[in-house]
């Protein structure tokens, strides 16, 4: 995709009670097949791309490497891409705003930036997180390209602070220019549901979890605009490997390998 089509074509997307799947994928490989079997969009995923590394989620990977990755998906997918860019890989607002340039200037159509002050769970004050999207709504609205800011309030799914406090900082989020909220793994579906009503934008749900329970038409319901999967979908890669390892290891039985997907099909994916 050009630079001037990605990031209108990226928001075109995001339909409030019409949510499209944004595939995370890890690797050239796993885009292009999820492109392949229909996704409309691809994200990065900060935790399955340090698991790729052999490192653990939460600010583990650099913004170089993470750059470099996302330029790789860019190039390997004929749709748009965004990238799960953490914290903004920096805690100063100017950093933030450096790295959504910098993001646009890889081929992205949006970034995510959440407000953990990584590597720590702790998250950054509320005045301090918003200062930061506001910083890169700014620098967002610079580019020459559309490009769809996402801020993320983690707070929740990392035990830090309420949802009545994930909201408000939602709320602030809004206010300093984000394109597009996220608080992930609210607590239910319902709670899902409230935080679409509270606002105008789009709003990104998890599926992960407990939400892995729901359908699309149940996060429709709710209002949501765009299903991400996170690192859902490689850890389920991580569970096969995880169980066949065990039976070979284990008692030397090799029959989860059986149920693996033939060459060719993966062949006229790729």
């Amino acid at each position: 995709m050009t630079d001037t089509n990605r990031g209108t074509a990226f928001r075109a997307l995001h339909q409030k009670g019409n949510p499209f799947i944004l595939a995370n994928a890890w690797d050239i490989g796993s885009a292009k097949m999820l492109a392949a079997l229909g996704a409309e969009a691809i994200a990065t995923s900060s935790a399955a791309h340090a698991f790729t590394l052999g490192r653990p989620d939460m600010g583990h990977v650099t913004r170089d490497e993470a750059l470099a990755h996302a330029q790789d998906l860019v190039a390997a997918v004929n749709i748009p891409v965004s990238g799960d860019f953490e914290n903004g890989f920096g805690d100063d607002p100017d950093t933030c705003a450096e790295t959504v340039k910098l993001a646009y200037e890889a081929g992205l159509a949006g970034i995510s930036i959440e407000d953990t002050a990584l590597p720590d769970a702790k998250p950054y004050a509320r005045d301090k997180a918003i200062e930061r999207i506001r910083a890169a709504a700014a620098a967002a609205r610079a580019l020459p390209g559309d490009f769809v800011l996402v801020a993320r309030a983690d707070g929740v799914m990392n035990g830090q602070y309420n949802l009545s406090e994930a909201m408000a900082r939602l709320k602030g989020y809004e206010d300093a220019g984000a394109d597009c909220l996220y608080i992930p793994l609210p607590g239910t579906i319902e709670d899902q549901a409230a935080i679409c009503a509270a606002t105008d934008l789009p709003v990104n749900a998890l599926a992960a979890g407990p939400f892995t329970e729901h359908s699309r038409e149940d996060f429709a319901k709710a209002g949501v605009a765009r299903i991400s999967l996170g690192s859902a979908l490689a850890r389920a890669t991580h569970r096969v490997i995880f169980d066949a390892a065990q039976g070979m290891f284990g008692d030397g039985g090799f029959s989860l390998l059986g149920k693996s997907i033939s060459g060719d099909k993966i062949d006229a994916l790729l």
